[in-house]
């Protein structure tokens, strides 16, 4: 069903999540698949509208990035599964989409961790919600679950 799979990863439990379940998607129909990692644009903002580039800051964070997507592909690589990684710069969405355009994705897998207090769901933007409205194919969000 699926010929081409991005699974956006960040290492949470989500994400593990939505790796295993990404894997198992690719494996049971054969499906090429793409895990990336997006680092948070490298702005930091001093107050009010004031915002401060430090170029230092994007190449720690690419390093991090970079470590958790190694990780994630030698998971895949544990359970016998190959994947291409990537690691981008900018806003999630953005990059999401824009990765599942250039490989012509059928899929996106994207896990996702359910904030239990109001203000937090109303404060933090959902990447997965905003996938599914911007995504050019289907999107699964994959639940992560906390043990009760």
């Amino acid at each position: 069903m699926y010929k081409r799979i991005v699974l956006a990863y960040d290492g949470s439990e989500a994400g593990q999540a939505a790796l295993v379940d990404s894997r198992e998607l690719a494996g049971r129909d054969g499906a090429e698949l793409y895990v990336i990692a997006v680092v948070p644009p490298p702005l930091e903002f001093a107050g009010g509208e004031v915002g401060i580039y430090d170029s230092g800051q994007e190449d720690r964070e690419r390093t991090e990035y970079q470590g958790i997507l190694d990780q994630g592909i030698s998971r895949l690589a544990e359970m016998g599964f190959a994947a291409q990684g990537k690691v981008v710069v900018g806003d999630a969405v953005d990059q999401i989409v824009r990765h599942a355009e250039a490989v012509n994705a059928d899929l996106i897998v994207v896990g996702h961790h359910r904030e239990k207090s109001w203000a937090a769901r109303w404060w933090r933007g959902s990447v997965s919600k905003s996938l599914v409205e911007h995504s050019p194919c289907s999107v699964l969000v994959v639940i992560h679950r906390s043990p009760a």
